[in-house]
């Protein structure tokens, strides 16, 4: 019931127009982003067939020298285990965090929680952890290109089931405009991942890498995607890491 609750919940604010997010130029609610994505998978493992997300990102308030935020993600794995649409996975992030904005970057204190389930399979134990840490995040534009950059530093402080201890995460997204509404975008991730030895293995890597083509709406974007991955823990009760090719679609607020 609670999983079908946030889904609910994240597809009517993906319905939400981007003309929402601003009030007036009031601090209070001053923007908000969302997006969804769906992807297929090419690999040999029938656990993995689709992933898709439905995204938001909200300001809560904006105080001129930084901004609190609220950010929430809902992921749902499809295989073709049982049938041709079988969703096997449905996970969560949430995320708090308050910035200071600096001349060239904004530094931003975060609390960071994921908790991942089984669907149409039988699991009665939590699997899930929380993080405190920082970011860093800078913008770039030159012309017709703009790059974003983002870099996480987390700590675990509390988690069950997973035997993770310390996170850094990585982002740098490019796009370069080549007509008015059309842009060629480019992106690439590492995540290094901290282990406790319980589980027998070391530090895990995971990363990702993509490449596409933008299309601006009126008050949306599509962005048309092919990428390759390795990803850690891809199957929340299996520690090991898989790598695939995906081919799919991002729709986002502008």
């Amino acid at each position: 019931m609670r999983r079908g609750a946030l889904l609910v919940l994240a597809l009517l604010v993906s319905a939400v127009p981007a003309s929402a997010q601003s009030a007036g130029g009031s601090p209070f609610l001053s923007r908000f982003d969302f997006w969804v994505s769906m992807e297929h998978l090419s690999h040999e493992d029938p656990r993995y067939v689709w992933d898709g997300k439905w995204a938001a990102e909200l300001d809560l308030v904006d105080y001129g020298r930084g901004r609190t935020q609220f950010a929430a993600e809902y992921q749902t794995i499809l295989g073709e285990e049982f049938r041709i649409f079988d969703p096997n996975q449905g996970n969560y992030m949430l995320e708090g965090s308050s910035s200071v904005r600096l001349p060239a970057v904004e530094l931003v204190g975060v609390f960071h929680h994921v908790s991942r389930h089984l669907s149409d399979r039988p699991k009665r134990f939590p699997i899930d952890w929380n993080m405190i840490g920082g970011r860093a995040l800078a913008t770039v534009e030159r012309g017709r290109t703009q790059v974003r950059g983002r870099a996480d530093l987390r700590k675990v402080i509390q988690h069950t089931y997973v035997d993770y201890t310390w996170e850094v995460d990585t982002e740098a997204a490019a796009r370069v405009r080549v007509r008015p509404r059309v842009a060629l975008v480019a992106l690439g991730q590492l995540r290094v991942l901290g282990v406790d030895g319980t589980r027998n293995r070391g530090t895990q890597y995971g990363a990702r890498g993509e490449g596409g083509l933008r299309l601006d709406g009126a008050a949306a974007a599509l962005e048309l995607i092919l990428s390759m991955e390795r990803r850690i823990d891809p199957y929340q009760l299996e520690f090991s890491t898989a790598t695939w090719w995906s081919a799919g679609f991002r729709l986002t607020s502008r």
